[in-house]
């Protein structure tokens, strides 16, 4: 438990599905909050002062499910565009409410505040510097800049309730100001008091249409942030307000979907959020289906629940349940006379403390298990979908960097030897049929586990669910240094069950590894990227797993040509979870803001083209920002940066420091990459060879 927070309870239960109930928030005619559906949002990548293309835009967003579209006023002539645009939308029929997104210019905001129906402003550039210079604060000097702050902000206040315009305050990672960070850090509790200092002044106008928002690209900070907030709401007496969510800077294709979701729906799960962005270097017309993809898994999800063993609550909140909402006086949360704590600490991230077996647990990154059990017959080739490549003319296996851990083969052992750093896992009675194996490791159930005498002496795997884990089970794993357990649940309220079985291990001291298994029968591709995402990265964000197998389908009707590519998506995306977690770094990873009016070259263009240049550099983390309004600060934990700051011209970044400053455009990419062979972190894309493992 950390000493920012009294309580660890951040959401109206751990174990049943409940919306928060927040305040309600007029925007145009669009309410937000209370008991509204969880609404979809997206912004513009037109300039601003472009008004037909804006408009055009504008009306593809609202028919791809957009219920509100935000645009860019950076300055006050795109402000004053604002009227145009909502004019010729009006003219044409659409009354989407339209949100100014404000940085820097309180000016434009003042102006955009009398036109939209709502401002965004970030508190950490509002008023506020960021020169990334450390300063040392007195209490006086911190209180008089905060009061200095709170007078430029004081107009924006008085006119938006004056016109009856809402407000999103939306604190984001990589821009918290220098008094922020000198005081606070770089901390989701840093993220949570920037946006507050805003808020209190908002209350004392007795100004209360206000939505908050942490936003971050580092899913982990992202999340605590989220939790932190409506925790610091609540201890302050602060009104509920409506949250909006988003991952910033998610990037584009799988790795922008998966890492929206790892965040969004970590959130959702438990009942937090109140509208959604997710944020992806593609057009805006394709991140509205994906945002509501993740909405509608939660529409029906408190009837479709099966109850889950409760835990103990410290102080109730506001929900929402299945019939609708309730009021203050009117609220279940989890069972108050349980004495069952709760292990971990959601505003901090602490992974679970497990002995070692084998290569799992312990320090060991979270493994990779790829179920092949309905594949039949197979053959060296085969293994490509599980990174693990077979040379004929070499007669050796090569293995990426997406190289699955283990194999899940059920009652067919695969009929080779196996490649080195691939390791196999049978049904326990295939495992007895094939004499033991050294290099087979055994899956037991639960009734074969309580009565087996004959188990790998190194590894035996265990199928558990929140029902099976008995004090006689608990007692027998906490006695097994060979055991594994592989959680599964049929629940479809799934990540807090298996959540709540953690709880139970933790809670019981059974420190056995365990492997997150979670299928998705009869689910499209996209389903399962996001659901898996959402599901096994909100346990692995709490520091609980230590692998993950995925499965799609229950039935084996399907050929080979079939399976193959399906096993293929589900090994890169059970990689994809792990690195969107920051719990294990496989491949480069792209910090990518989506495009907006600000935007000073083609971000999807440069993105596909550093990508193509820099994809072999495992572990790299390459920011790319359109603008310098979404540059340094954004970039947040980036080791380079790719930054526009002029037509033609890009800025490029070590870390949060500014290298070079005015790079034009068609030399930036080599300059990036001479940067890095400076620091000794470039290696020739051809000179990257598989290693050879078998």
């Amino acid at each position: 438990m950390t000493s920012t927070s009294a309580s660890k309870i951040y959401c109206p239960s751990l174990t049943e599905y409940k919306r928060r109930l927040s305040r309600e928030v007029n925007i145009g005619d669009l309410p937000m909050g209370g008991l509204n559906p969880i609404r979809v949002q997206s912004m513009t990548t037109v300039d601003t002062m472009d008004t037909l293309g804006s408009v055009e835009q504008t009306l593809r967003m609202v028919e791809a499910g957009c219920e509100y579209v935000r645009i860019t006023a950076p300055s006050v002539k795109e402000a004053q565009n604002l009227l145009e645009i909502k004019r010729e939308l009006r003219k044409r029929g659409c009354s989407v409410p339209l949100i100014a997104d404000i940085h820097f210019t309180p000016n434009a905001a003042e102006l955009a505040a009398r036109i939209v129906e709502k401002v965004r402003v970030n508190p950490g550039n509002y008023a506020d510097k960021k020169k990334f210079d450390v300063i040392d604060y007195t209490d006086s000097s911190y209180a008089a800049e905060v009061e200095r702050i709170r007078e430029r902000f004081r107009p924006l206040v008085q006119i938006c309730k004056q016109y009856g315009t809402a407000m999103r305050i939306g604190t984001n990672h990589g821009s918290l100001s220098d008094r922020i960070l000198s005081r606070y850090g770089d901390t989701p509790l840093g993220m949570v008091e920037s946006a507050l200092e805003f808020l209190r002044l908002c209350e004392e106008e007795n100004y209360y249409d206000v939505v908050l928002s942490m936003k971050a690209s580092n899913t982990q900070v992202m999340v605590q942030a989220y939790r932190l907030l409506v925790q610091k709401l609540d201890e302050e007496g602060l009104q509920p307000y409506p949250l909006h969510l988003g991952v910033t800077e998610a990037g584009e294709a799988e790795d922008g979907r998966i890492k929206s979701a790892v965040g969004i729906g970590t959130l959702l799960e438990d009942g937090l959020g109140d509208t959604v962005r997710v944020s992806l270097t593609e057009a805006p017309e394709a991140e509205a289906p994906v945002a509501k993809a993740l909405i509608d898994r939660y529409t029906n999800r408190a009837a479709e629940a099966k109850p889950i063993k409760p835990l103990v609550v410290s102080y109730p909140l506001s929900v929402v349940g299945e019939n609708g909402g309730q009021s203050q006086n009117d609220l279940t949360t989890d069972n108050q006379q349980l004495t069952t704590s709760i292990p971990i600490d959601p505003f901090q991230y602490h992974r679970r403390i497990t002995r070692e077996v084998l290569n799992l647990g312990g320090q060991n990154v979270p493994r990779v298990m790829v179920d092949i059990s309905r594949l039949t017959a197979v053959e060296y080739a085969d293994l490509r979908a599980v990174g693990h490549l077979y040379s004929a003319f070499l007669d050796k296996f090569q293995m990426n960097d997406l190289g699955a851990d283990y194999l899940y083969s059920g009652q067919r052992p695969v009929p080779f030897m196996l490649p080195n750093g691939l390791k196999e896992v049978v049904d326990y009675s295939a495992w007895l049929d094939a004499g033991r194996r050294a290099d087979h490791f055994p899956v037991l159930t639960q009734a074969e586990y309580a009565a087996a005498t004959d188990k790998h002496a190194e590894l035996n795997f265990v199928f558990h669910n929140l029902d099976s884990l008995t004090p006689a089970a608990l007692d027998q794993l906490r006695e097994d240094a060979t055991a594994v357990v592989i959680l599964y649940t049929d629940n479809a309220h799934a990540m807090p069950e298996i959540r709540r079985a953690f709880f139970e291990l933790l809670n019981n001291g059974v420190p056995n590894p365990v492997v997150i298994n979670r299928q998705y029968p009869a689910l499209t591709a996209e389903q399962t990227q996001l659901y898996a995402a959402t599901d096994v990265g909100g346990l692995l964000l709490d520091g609980l797993g230590d692998g993950v197998v995925l499965s799609t389908e229950l039935l084996p009707e399907r050929s080979k040509e079939e399976w193959l590519p399906t096993l293929d998506q589900l090994n890169q995306l059970s990689f994809g979870i792990l690195q969107a977690a920051r719990t294990r770094m496989s491949k480069t990873e792209y910090i990518s803001c989506p495009s907006c009016g600000r935007t000073l070259f083609d971000l999807q263009e440069t993105t596909a083209m550093i990508r193509k240049r820099t994809d072999h550099l495992k572990g790299v983390k390459i920011g790319i920002m359109g603008c310098i309004v979404n540059g340094p600060g954004e970039m947040a934990d980036a080791d380079y940066g790719y930054v526009g700051v002029g037509k033609g011209k890009i800025a490029l970044y070590r870390g949060q420091e500014v290298i070079k400053k005015s790079v034009p455009e068609e030399q930036a990419v080599d300059q990036l990459i001479e940067l890095m062979r400076e620091d000794g972190r470039w290696v020739e894309k051809e000179l990257v060879e598989e290693p050879v493992v078998g």
